[in-house]
């Protein structure tokens, strides 16, 4: 791999393309970074503030499904390697609308890797193809058992499936056509800047509003849960470390039930903003179960442990503690996301410059 990089992020202003991005901007002042996100409505300029102006830093607006964009984006910038996180992420909306997940998370992973096998073609040895996945490729799990790099694929959802498609696309492109890749699978992520779509701020955001708690079923799922800052510790390491063409699990150790995820949640928010003990738990609300919705998702993380040196070090309870932390003392942000008011200002922000 080279030692000058210039690293493109696709899905940096997301979620965890966010903490990866700052991650590498500050840790490699020396590598250039680029950010290409579409900023649809996940995707929030505002979570990288801190870092706009940090010289090895570039932000371009770019859908990685336009090949005439991303192929200008490699000329432009000499891209040496690709951490790839861009993609649709919900599995309740990619059960509503399939095809918008084929779109970005299959057809979108397949044009980077045209791109970057063309323009790398020299010399694809001195390259790296990150792709980053999830752990919903394997399907589910019962009261025991965890998925290992090996597990056969059985995607359960629209999201899943396209997911392990855009695997499977890596693999065949590193075996077909010699692409320099890694993939990681993650269990599932947490922590600030994660939009209330998602379990974890969705349940503090309408626990300070006194709104309905809405649990699926009776809230007896399983899942594995993972810091956001570690994971990217986790990346750096099998970026910067893991072997050509192998697959690394990324898992927090940290098992929980969804219906006890949503009472520490209520009783944490209780304390922090003075209320009654017991007082959110009352808007605890079971509704009608997910179509599809896997029992249980497990992983077991000793391939990266044993041969990279990696392992999560915060528990459940602590980021969980860090996460409610955040979420309060940062009330604005969580307005304007759920408002899309961030989406007109930082677009706007975008166009003059």
């Amino acid at each position: 791999m080279s030692t000058t990089k210039r690293i493109l992020i696709t899905g940096g202003a997301g979620f965890i393309g966010s903490h990866l991005t700052r991650h590498f901007v500050k840790k490699y002042p020396s590598y250039q970074i680029v950010n290409a996100d579409a900023l649809t409505y996940a995707g929030n300029l505002a979570n990288l503030a801190d870092i706009e102006d940090a010289g090895n830093y570039n932000f371009v607006k770019a859908d990685i499904n336009d090949e005439e964009v991303i192929r200008s984006l490699f000329a432009t910038h000499g891209i040496t390697d690709i951490l790839h996180c861009a993609a649709e992420s919900h599995v309740d909306r990619s059960i509503l609308d399939p095809l918008q997940f084929v779109k970005t998370n299959v057809l979108g992973t397949v044009n980077l890797l045209n791109v970057a096998r063309a323009h790398w073609q020299e010399d694809l040895a001195a390259h790296r193809f990150y792709h980053i996945s999830t752990d919903e490729v394997y399907g589910e799990l019962g009261d025991e058992g965890y998925f290992v790099e090996t597990t056969p694929y059985d995607p359960r959802s629209p999201y899943a499936a396209s997911k392990a498609s855009s695997d499977h696309f890596v693999r065949a492109y590193h075996h077909t056509f010699g692409m320099p890749v890694v993939i990681s699978n993650c269990s599932n992520n947490y922590g600030p800047y994660q939009f209330p779509e998602k379990l974890i701020p969705l349940m503090i955001h309408n626990i300070v509003a006194e709104k309905p708690l809405p649990v699926y079923g009776k809230g007896e799922n399983v899942r594995d849960w993972l810091f956001v800052e570690e994971h990217v510790e986790a990346i750096d390491i099998i970026f910067h470390r893991g072997q050509e063409g192998e697959t690394y699990n990324i898992g927090g150790n940290n098992e929980w039930k969804n219906i006890d995820v949503v009472t520490t949640l209520c009783d944490l928010v209780d304390a922090a903003l003075g209320r009654p003990a017991g007082s959110a738990r009352e808007h605890i609300t079971f509704v009608k179960d997910r179509a599809g919705h896997d029992h249980r998702y497990a992983i077991d993380a000793g391939k990266i442990k044993r041969d990279l040196g990696w392992e999560p070090r915060k528990s459940f309870e602590e980021g969980l503690k860090e996460t409610v932390d955040w979420y309060l003392s940062h009330q604005e942000w969580v307005q304007e996301v759920m408002t899309g008011e961030y989406r007109n200002y930082y677009r706007k922000q975008y166009e003059l410059r």
